[in-house]
């Protein structure tokens, strides 16, 4: 008896990692009724007001939605401008002002996407200590 109610529990399970699977692969990753992500309007897009840049290394990121989603988070912080190249699974972060490196691994948590890396021609961004993470930063 206890072999059948195994089995049982495990035919449903395969049934529904098929189906997951399916939609995944027949949609995207974002999900079969999801439209198009609109993006954030920035407007100041002069990247002169902007001294500041750093390069965040995103892990994740599938599909183009997914890039949106993440610009649209660093763009909502104020003072910042981002463009998301999702061949490259980056974002280059234009910053008004020095940011500390947390509020844009915040920002790109909070879309629900890790930051692998994060550089810069001359390291805009500080590391402010926190838990001993060095590198990296996990959902």
């Amino acid at each position: 008896m206890a072999t059948v109610f195994i089995c049982a529990i495990l035919i449903i399970l395969s049934f529904l990692a098929l189906r997951s699977t399916r939609k995944r692969l027949k949609s995207g990753c974002c999900g079969i009724d999801e439209k198009t992500v609109r993006k954030i309007k920035v407007h100041d897009r002069n990247l002169n007001h902007y001294p500041f840049e750093t390069v965040l290394e995103i892990d994740g990121m599938t599909c183009k939605n997914c890039a949106t989603h993440i610009e649209n988070k660093l763009n909502s912080v104020p003072g910042v401008y981002a463009k998301v190249n999702l061949d490259k699974r980056e974002a280059v972060v234009h910053m008004q002002q020095k940011l500390p490196e947390d509020v844009l691994f915040d920002a790109v948590s909070a879309a629900g996407y890790t930051v692998m890396k994060i550089s810069g021609k001359n390291q805009t961004a500080e590391r402010i200590p926190h838990n001993n993470s060095v590198q990296s930063h996990k959902v």
